[in-house]
């Protein structure tokens, strides 16, 4: 008897599940508000260069025309002295040498040495504390890069120490370093202690701070979805979906009346301190006790499970689950470390293919959505318009991955995705005249792109959770987690250096890798309605449809059909 078929027993979704998931999804609105509060702490407002001779210059009609008409690089010097740069990006960050409103002579430029801030929309931000821009917006995505560096570490530690001491001691723990590291966000970098100081201390920072969000998310996700049977994981996949989008709707929220980057930081950080108290409302996973051989204290859960679901604990029931728990156990064949994922060809070619996956879905999806600023809109409605495309997003896949699988739904948009991101080309080309037509157009690409950006990964997230066994499902999920981040990183750099070089670049780089990944997806077998796998051996069993087809030649042969014979 495998853990599905006990659970059911006592009902895999009865009052006791949807108590605790509740309480689990709450948890899931934490990693888009920690992730996202960047897009605003660090947003870069307008900027120009400081006029060389006032000492009170600041952002208003009246004193850019002035700077304009005389200090503003044309376009004919910026293509002279700054031709890899685009003409926007060469205009705010240099300037004439000397004053000059005479547009047939070529001026030597120099660089800024202080910019001046437009304040109309943020109050006051990273970017502008900290000079982030053009030839130092490298600190800007270096500190983006280093958090996703926490996510990749943070993955592969917290996942390994969920599979050994349990997900519920390492949310806890979890919990606790947020709360401290978010502290140590909004009140480490002071004007007092100089810039380098106060932006190593933010670094730090924000390293334990993405480490700490990749122990809640990883446990969470995996606890929700091993404490109910498989016709309920999608659901459960889902909702939590749907408060991780509600967290973007709360931090736009706050983002909106906090305008601040240290205000908006303190009260998101408020926010985590319910959490640490949740180690006191959460259970262990039983699944996992049980694939660790803590037979009673699985036992104990499970019948309180029973008596919350007004359902009869069946003990011999339990007692069949244990024998064929002890049987895997003492099967040594069975690997249960991070060398199980490459032990056999199947699950090494699933392994490295979900590898792939997790870093293209996040160089697209944290591409797409870290660059909502340039939909032309005010920033605080477009992330609000960004995540209620996402939420759609995850209402469609909602309702037809039951009736599709997840296969061809997540091949399908990884590789619409593609197409659309590659439609950028010629739209630029052939509308680089009509400006109201061409923003139109962009703007219905970009929410698309969003749309299919959101729904595969979404799935792909669901899908890495059928496809690892139980024994290394949080290890697999953080090493996944782990190269996506390298995704994360990709995206991020790519949309502070290559759109300097042209504003599309990102795009289309996204759009070309998520044809490849919709393509390499289809060597995946279905998991639709499929319990869980257990152990490799469960895995192997799925069957890869490129490598189980010659496989199942090979068992029709007439030679191993006789050599089975004589085995049996």
């Amino acid at each position: 008897m495998n853990f599905d078929t006990f659970l059911a027993t006592i009902n895999g979704w009865g009052h006791y599940q949807r108590v605790k998931f509740v309480f689990i999804c709450i948890t899931y609105m934490i990693p888009p508000i920690m992730v996202y509060t960047w897009s605003f702490t660090a947003a870069t407002p307008n900027f120009r260069c400081h006029h060389p001779t006032k000492t009170d210059d600041t952002y208003n009609d009246e004193s850019n025309e002035f700077f304009k008409k005389f200090y503003q690089p044309t376009e004919n010097e910026c293509a002279i002295h700054q031709n890899l740069l685009a003409l926007k990006e060469c205009q705010r960050c240099y300037r004439k040498v000397k004053p000059n409103n005479n547009h047939s002579v070529i001026n030597d430029l120099e660089t800024c040495d202080k910019y001046i801030f437009d304040r109309s929309v943020y109050k006051r931000t990273l970017v502008e504390e900290w000079s982030m821009v053009c030839n130092r917006v490298g600190y800007r995505s270096t500190v983006q890069m280093i958090y996703f560096v926490g996510f990749m570490c943070g993955a592969i530690f917290f996942g390994t120490m969920a599979d050994r001491y349990g997900r519920r001691s390492v949310m806890s723990v979890s919990f606790i370093l947020m709360m401290i590291s978010g502290f140590l966000c909004t009140f480490g970098p002071q004007i007092r202690f100089g810039i380098w100081p106060s932006y190593i201390t933010f670094i730090i920072a924000r390293f334990l701070l993405a480490c700490s969000t990749r122990g809640i998310s990883e446990s969470g996700f995996v606890l929700g979805s091993e404490m109910v049977n498989p016709d309920k994981r999608l659901m459960v996949s889902m909702i939590m979906d749907y408060f991780f989008t509600s967290g973007e709707f709360f931090l736009v929220f706050m983002a909106y009346f906090f305008r601040t980057w240290r205000s908006l930081t303190f009260i998101i950080t408020l926010f985590t301190i319910p959490f640490c108290f949740f180690y006191f409302i959460l259970p262990e996973s039983p699944r996992w006790l049980i694939s660790k051989g803590r037979y009673d204290e699985a036992e104990q859960i499970l019948r309180h499970i029973a008596t919350v679901n007004k359902k009869d604990f069946d003990s011999d029931a339990y007692e069949q689950l244990k024998d064929t728990q002890k049987q895997n156990m003492a099967d040594k064949t069975i690997p249960t470390g991070i060398t199980s994922l490459f032990q056999t060809k199947i699950i090494r070619i699933t392994t490295i293919n979900l590898f792939f996956q997790w870093l293209v879905q996040n160089l697209v999806y944290y591409g797409v959505s870290q660059n909502t600023g340039s939909w032309q809109f005010d920033p605080y409605l477009s992330f609000a318009l960004s995540a209620f495309v996402e939420m759609l997003a995850y209402v469609f896949i909602h309702i037809i991955l039951d009736r599709l699988g997840r296969k061809f739904p997540y091949c399908a948009f990884a590789t619409i995705f593609g197409l659309l991101a590659l439609l950028v080309i010629p739209v630029q080309s052939f509308l680089s005249e009509k400006t109201t037509i061409l923003r139109t157009i962009m703007f219905l690409i970009n929410i698309s792109l969003k749309f299919f950006a959101s729904a595969s990964f979404g799935i792909i997230y669901l899908y890495s959770t059928e496809l690892f066994p139980t024994s290394v499902r949080t290890t697999g999920l953080g090493i996944c987690s782990m190269t996506g981040r390298l995704g994360a990183i990709l995206g991020t750099f790519s949309n502070d250096y290559l759109t300097r070089i042209w504003i599309n670049f990102p795009i289309v780089l996204f759009g070309i890798l998520s044809l490849i990944a919709g393509i390499v997806a289809l060597i995946f077998p279905e998991t639709l309605n499929r319990p869980l796998p257990q152990t490799v051996r469960d895995v192997e069993n799925m069957d890869l449809p490129l490598y189980s087809s010659n496989r199942h030649r090979n068992d029709s042969n007439p030679e191993n059909i006789v050599s089975k014979s004589i085995t049996t």
